[in-house]
């Protein structure tokens, strides 16, 4: 593999796309902390980033034979990494909706797997940011989001109009969503703000 070492990526790209395995372990070693490093920065977890960098090397060795010889590699390995990387992201996303909507159907769940740990999280955040909120803006929310009452019926039970209410709730909504973008990550955000649509 040494005599493959200094080559740069326009003389290599005609051996890879050949398929030759002393090759890609170049590019693999020239390249896998780059990969690791772009997933890193947008996954935030190691362990994720580094099974996206093997993905990316995976799916690199699978399609050589479709890369042109002019093919920019290391853009290319940029492109395919943040695309994977949010791939995961949309997953994790999946999941903790999953576990949100079991749990709000107060579901209990017997094992410590992926959606628990998202599901106690979400729990958590979303109730901090509750109890944070001004007394009636909390009875708001509790009512309105938590409850499923229409705006005139909560308004009704408070004594209120039900414009009174609306903005009230918008007050709510916005406190809790300032507050759960800076308490949590990006996958259980995403999730937040879609059941924080009112």
């Amino acid at each position: 593999m040494e005599k493959y070492g200094n080559l740069t990526d326009t003389e290599i790209l005609p051996l890879l796309r050949a398929a030759d395995r002393d090759v890609f372990h170049i590019v693999y070693n020239r390249y896998r902390n780059k990969v690791y490093s772009v997933a890193l920065n947008v996954l935030r977890d190691e362990l994720d980033a580094e099974e996206v960098m093997q993905e990316v090397m995976l799916k690199l060795w699978l399609s050589v034979g479709t890369l042109k010889d002019d093919s920019n590699l290391e853009a290319y390995l940029k492109t395919l990494t943040r695309n994977l990387s949010y791939n995961v992201l949309r997953r994790q996303a999946l999941v903790a909706k999953t576990a949100i909507s079991r749990g709000l159907n107060w579901k209990d769940y017997h094992n410590e797997t992926e959606e628990q740990i998202i599901l106690s999280e979400t729990k958590r955040v979303l109730q901090d940011a509750i109890e944070r909120l001004p007394p009636q803006q909390k009875v708001v929310y509790q009512l309105c989001q938590q409850d499923g009452l229409k705006y005139e019926e909560a308004a009704k039970q408070l004594n209120l109009s039900a414009h009174t209410v609306q903005g009230y709730m918008k007050l709510a909504l916005r406190s809790v969503r300032t507050y759960v973008s800076v308490h949590t990550d990006v996958a259980v955000v995403l999730v937040i703000f879609g059941l924080l649509k009112k």
